[in-house]
């Protein structure tokens, strides 16, 4: 449910690959040293995620394919290549972000390490 909603927020209006891609970010995470190691940690981790930051992870129940798309995640369907970023290209100027190593790009969002 958490990673649902996380997925919603975050990639709700984006193509449903770009959906399992947001998930699949969650989960390398999860999988990395460099973060914690559950969803939730992942999650709420400080400033790592704008809409829990912002509480827009809490404004609207996941959709169906949101659901659906942080169970293939949880699965370990990975369209990113083990991206551990993800971001906007129109919407962020961060340069620690640009900084990453860019693997692909998804809809909107570009998936990086």
């Amino acid at each position: 449910e958490l990673l649902a909603r996380l997925v919603m927020a975050e990639a709700g209006s984006e193509p449903y690959l770009g959906q399992v891609a947001v998930g699949a970010v969650v989960m390398n995470r999860v999988e990395s040293p460099l973060f914690p190691n559950t969803i939730a940690g992942v999650i709420y981790e400080p400033y790592a995620f704008e809409s829990v930051s912002n509480g827009l992870i809490w404004s609207q129940p996941p959709s169906n394919s949101a659901r659906l798309a942080a169970v293939n995640a949880i699965s370990g369907w990975d369209p990113t290549g083990g991206a551990l970023f993800f971001f906007n290209p129109a919407k962020t100027s961060n340069p620690y972000i640009w900084s990453r190593m860019i693997i692909t790009q998804i809809g909107n969002h570009i998936f990086a390490r």
